[in-house]
């Protein structure tokens, strides 16, 4: 299974803006869902919807309570399906994740580096690297993939650009 990266599109299967109905509809294909303060749009408790697979996770947040604002897909787990995250021609979480971010600077993109999260704004991809369990450490001492990606809608991160 591929899941594509479209920022700020989405992500295959899920266009940003489709209501939430269709949101779950297409998530129970992918596995258990499990809806989160359905309808509600309150900045801090807002709809989610997970849909767990049993080699991966998807989040789907609906900010607004009716339709897909950004959706965070967490690192495949090894299982007798092979699942690649990509963004463009990249394998998302088996790229060092250094080497990623060093890829999409050079293609001329802004990288905004934390110490365990990453955002390229304009481009709407925030990641990171915090993990809850043992992974291969890189050389910095932070796990050396992604643990998870989030595609959000066009200016999603620009925020982040005013501080930078």
């Amino acid at each position: 299974m591929d899941i594509e990266l479209d920022p700020p599109h989405g992500i295959t299967g899920f266009s940003l803006g489709i209501p939430a109905a269709q949101v779950i509809d297409a998530a129970t294909r992918l596995g258990e869902v499990t809806i989160q303060d359905e309808g509600s749009a309150d900045m801090f408790r807002y709809m989610k919807v997970l849909a767990v697979h049993p080699q991966f996770e998807i989040v789907f947040h609906l900010e607004d309570g009716k339709t897909l604002t950004s959706a965070e897909v967490w690192t495949p787990r090894p299982g007798p399906e092979k699942i690649t995250v990509r963004f463009g021609d990249r394998d998302v979480f088996r790229t060092p994740a250094r080497q990623l971010l060093d890829a999409l600077a050079a293609e001329g993109r802004t990288v905004l580096r934390e110490t365990d999260y990453a955002y390229v704004p304009r481009l709407s991809l925030g990641f990171t690297r915090t993990a809850g369990h043992e992974v291969p450490l890189d050389e910095d001492g932070e796990p050396l993939y992604f643990q998870a990606v989030m595609v959000g809608p066009t200016d999603y991160y620009d925020y982040k650009l005013a501080g930078s």
